[in-house]
C-alpha cells in the first residue's frame, strides 16, 4: 500500500508533516500520509509543466495515448480486487458498491475515453473573407489541478483524470484527505502501465494544499468536486486569474413520487436513491414530495425499510449501510437531525449513532421524517447523510416550484405511471439530470453536473472532452 506522493514519477514522503487516515468502521488509523508542503505543490506543478512541454507527451501519437489509457484500465481491472478492498477500507463504503460500482465506474470511463482519443476533431468552416482557408483545432488547457471529495474517491478521480489525459494535459491529483489510498495506488498503476514522469502527479493534505494548488500560476485549469462553499471560493479566484474551472457541488435532490406510483415498487429505488453509500452522495435523494393521500403511507414504509438495513463495516457482505466518512462529518449529521427535531418534524426511525458493536466506527442509523416542510433546515441545506425527509404535497402544478425552491439544482427523480406528465414535470425541473423511474444512474457517455448552486460545467460524454480543451482557429491566406 503507497503512503507517498507521486511527483515527477518518484515516489516521495514529502518534507511536511503526516495526517492519519483512518478506518471509518472501527476509528483506527490505517496509515499516515504526507502534508504536502508549498514545495512539495510547487514541485508537482513544476512536474506537470514540465511534461506538458516535453516531446515524449506533446507528439505522442493519438493512437499511442489511446493504447496507453486503455493499458491503464486493463491493469486496474485486473487489480479490481485490490482497489475495492481498499476503497472500502478507506472510504466505509459497501464491498459491493466498491466491487461493482466505483471500480467498474472507474475502469469504463478510461475505456470511453480513450476512444475519444483519435476522434477529437477542428472543423473547416467557409469565411466570407476572401482568399482565406480557415480550420480550428481543439488543443489540451495545459496543467491541471484535480481536486477530488471523499464519498466516492476512485470514480471521481477517473471523471477527471480520464479526459484530461484524453485531450493531452498534464495533471496534479489532491485527493481529499480522508481518503487518499486508493489514488495513491492509481499512480502506481499510471507508473507501471508506463504513464510518461510528470503527466500525472499526486499530491496529499488537507484545505491548504489544495488552496495552494488553486493559487499557483502555472495552473490553467481547477476541476474540483465538494461542498458549495469551497465551491465559491475556488470559483472566485480561479475568475480573478482567468483560469479555466469546472465544479460539481451539493445537491439536495427532490424525488418525486405522484397520487398514481405503486408504493411498493418504487419503493425500492428510492431507498436506493436516498441511502446509497449512506446517503453521501450529492445525487441523494433527500426530499420526497409525495401526494398528501399517500404520504403517510410512503413515510411508514419507508421508515420500516430503513429500519431493516443493516449496518456494518463495509468488509461484512452482509451489510447494507457502511459509515460516514468521519466522525467530524457524523456529528454534523447528528446536529442536522437534532435541528429536524427542533423544527417539528416527527421522527419516525434512527436519529443516532449506533451502539454497541459498532460504537467505535462513525455508523448512523438511517433516519426518516414525516410531516417536514419545505421551510425546515433539513429540507433545505445538504445534509450529506442517510437522513430522509418526507413532504405532502396537494396539488400537482406545485411540483415543479416545490422542487425547484432550492438554491441546488444536480439531480431529481420523478416516479408517476403517467410517461407523459413525468416528461412534461422534467422539462419544469432546474437540475442537470432528471431520472423518470429510475434510481441514480451513471455513464460515462452521459453528461454530468449541476446548475445553480450545483456547479459549473460537465463531466463525462462529448462535454467532457470540451471541458480540458481550448479553440484555436487558424486562418491562412491563399492569394
Amino acid at each position: 500500500m503507497r503512503t507517498e506522493m507521486f511527483i515527477a514519477g518518484k515516489w516521495t514522503g514529502g518534507s511536511g508533516a503526516t495526517t492519519a487516515t483512518v478506518d471509518p468502521a472501527t476509528g483506527e488509523v490505517i496509515a499516515d500520509i504526507p502534508e504536502a508542503t508549498p514545495a512539495d505543490v510547487d514541485a508537482a506543478v513544476e512536474a506537470a509543466a514540465t511534461a506538458f512541454a516535453s516531446p515524449e507527451w506533446v507528439d505522442m501519437p493519438p493512437a499511442r495515448r489511446a493504447k496507453l489509457l486503455l493499458d491503464v484500465a486493463d491493469q486496474l481491472e485486473r487489480r479490481a480486487d485490490e482497489f475495492a478492498r481498499l476503497e472500502t477500507l478507506d472510504q466505509g463504503q459497501p464491498l459491493g458498491v466498491a466491487a461493482r460500482i466505483s471500480v467498474p465506474n472507474a475502469v469504463e470511463h478510461l475505456r470511453y475515453f480513450a476512444g475519444w482519443v483519435t476522434k477529437i476533431t477542428g472543423t473547416t468552416v467557409p469565411l466570407s473573407v476572401p482568399d482565406v482557408d480557415y480550420r480550428s483545432r481543439r488543443e489540451p488547457i495545459g496543467v491541471c489541478a484535480l481536486i477530488t471529495p471523499w464519498n466516492f474517491p476512485l470514480m471521481i478521480a477517473m471523471w477527471k483524470l480520464a479526459p484530461a489525459l484524453a485531450t493531452g494535459n498534464t495533471v496534479v491529483i489532491k485527493p481529499a484527505e480522508q481518503t487518499p489510498l486508493t489514488t495513491l495506488l492509481l499512480a502506481e498503476v499510471l507508473e507501471q502501465a508506463g504513464m510518461p514522469a510528470g503527466v500525472v502527479n499526486v499530491v496529499t493534505g488537507g484545505p491548504e494544499v489544495g488552496k495552494a494548488l488553486v493559487a499557483h500560476p502555472r495552473v490553467a485549469k481547477i476541476s474540483f468536486t465538494g461542498s458549495t462553499s469551497v465551491g465559491r471560493e475556488i470559483a472566485a479566484d480561479a475568475g480573478r486569474a482567468l483560469k479555466r474551472v469546472s465544479l460539481e457541488l451539493g445537491g439536495k435532490a427532490p424525488s418525486i413520487i405522484t397520487a398514481d406510483a405503486d408504493i411498493d415498487v418504487v419503493l425500492a429505488g428510492n431507498l436506493i436513491a436516498g441511502l446509497g453509500n449512506s446517503g453521501q452522495a450529492c445525487a441523494a435523494a433527500t426530499r420526497f414530495y409525495v401526494d398528501r393521500s399517500r404520504a403517510d403511507e410512503f413515510a411508514e414504509k419507508a421508515a420500516a425499510a430503513a429500519s431493516a438495513m443493516r449496518l456494518g463495516p463495509g468488509l461484512d457482505p452482509s451489510t447494507r449501510l457502511g459509515p460516514l466518512a468521519s466522525l467530524e462529518h457524523l456529528r454534523k449529521v447528528d446536529a442536522y437531525v437534532r435541528i429536524g427535531e427542533a423544527e417539528g418534524a416527527e421522527l419516525l426511525t434512527g436519529g443516532r449513532r449506533a451502539e454497541g458493536e459498532l460504537a467505535n466506527g462513525y455508523f448512523y442509523e438511517p433516519t426518516v421524517f414525516a410531516g417536514v416542510t419545505q421551510d425546515m433546515r433539513i429540507a433545505r441545506e445538504e445534509i450529506f447523510g442517510p437522513v430522509l425527509s418526507v413532504l405532502p404535497y396537494d396539488d400537482p402544478d406545485e411540483l415543479a416550484q416545490l422542487a425547484n425552491d432550492t438554491e441546488y439544482g444536480l439531480s431529481a427523480y420523478i416516479w408517476c405511471n403517467d410517461i407523459r406528465a413525468a416528461n412534461r414535470l422534467a422539462r419544469r425541473i432546474k437540475a442537470g439530470t432528471v431520472l423518470i423511474n429510475l434510481p441514480p444512474g451513471l455513464d460515462a457517455a452521459a453528461p454530468w453536473g449541476g446548475m445553480k448552486a450545483s456547479g459549473l460545467g460537465r463531466e463525462m460524454g462529448w462535454e467532457a472532452i470540451e471541458a480540458y480543451t481550448e479553440v484555436k482557429s487558424i486562418w491562412t491566406g491563399l492569394s
